[in-house]
């Protein structure tokens, strides 16, 4: 078999396994979350307490996936991504209830992500700069994908995730300056990037006094161009989030279905934008400046 192949392959199926570990850790979080809100005495809707309720969040031993109707635990069997949602019609085993699409979703979005990362992958893997380059965009994007459900469901960027993606960024931006020899075009690359993607939210932040966005965007932001670490990339990944923003929430601001206290997380947009732009920036880069200076 052809080593891109075989490699294609094996990137599809870790892929599907990460998505299945998102999809776990989303419900982990939000249940730790909720039972921290309750202790601090913060008001907890029974809604949001129900979804979580059959989670174990007391201990790191306790803390097995389990159905999140009847509080089953799982087994192996039962986790295996795509293949035991299929042969289960997409029902918990033990108690029938629905699964929902969240999981499966997750694990083939997953999938496509790690195949995607490593076929267009921009970057030769030619030195261990790179092939480290490579894996720490791979961990991300699992950081990522678990903000980006997270957000979309709750409207929140937990700093549980954050925080570590922020390191994990720290230690990319390292990697990628060394074997650019601590240049000082490469340093600037660094600062410019994030006064574009973290920086200006932050004064978005600070202006709208915490209406507009909220200072997890501005952590986001600071992640994301960590890991881009060019300032060319960062603008495109922002200009993308708010094309994509556009596309998606202006048909539905026509239709009357968002008003205009309606709250939009922008993260799924920013991690879009930054996964496009990771992946497909330099190419559309250029494409641009081709036609741009054709019509000069």
């Amino acid at each position: 078999m052809d080593n891109t192949i075989l490699y294609t392959i094996v990137a599809g199926l870790a892929g599907l396994v990460s998505g299945s570990f998102v999809g776990a850790s989303v419900w982990r979080l939000r249940a730790r979350q909720l039972s921290t809100d309750k202790k601090n005495g913060e008001k907890v809707l029974k809604k949001d307490a129900r979804q979580v309720e059959k989670l174990p969040i007391k201990s790191v031993k306790a803390d097995r996936s389990v159905c999140l109707h009847c509080g089953h635990q799982l087994q192996w069997y039962d986790l295996l991504p795509i293949v035991s949602w299929v042969s289960l019609g997409g029902k918990c085993r033990y108690c029938k209830a629905k699964i929902g699409w969240t999981e499966p979703a997750l694990e083939i979005g997953m999938a496509i992500f790690f195949v995607a990362s490593y076929v267009f992958w921009p970057y030769p893997l030619d030195s261990s700069f790179a092939v480290l380059h490579f894996a720490i965009w791979l961990v991300a994007g699992v950081g990522l994908a678990t903000l980006f459900v997270y957000d979309m469901r709750w409207y929140l960027l937990p700093n549980k995730v954050v925080f570590p993606l922020i390191g994990l960024g720290l230690l990319n931006t390292f990697v990628v300056l060394a074997d650019r020899q601590f240049s000082l075009a490469a340093i600037a690359d660094v600062v410019y990037s994030c006064a574009i993607l973290s920086g200006l939210y932050y004064l978005i932040y600070v202006i709208s006094k915490h209406q507009w966005v909220g200072f997890g965007d501005v952590k986001l932001g600071l992640v994301l161009a960590l890991l881009l670490v060019d300032f060319r990339l960062s603008v495109l990944a922002l200009f993308l989030a708010n094309l994509v923003g556009t596309i998606v929430y202006l048909p539905l601001i026509v239709r009357g279905r968002i008003k205009g206290q309606t709250h939009i997380p922008f993260g799924p947009l920013l991690i879009t934008g930054w996964f496009i732009s990771g992946l497909f920036g330099a190419n559309i880069i250029a494409w641009y400046m081709t036609i741009t200076l054709g019509t000069i």
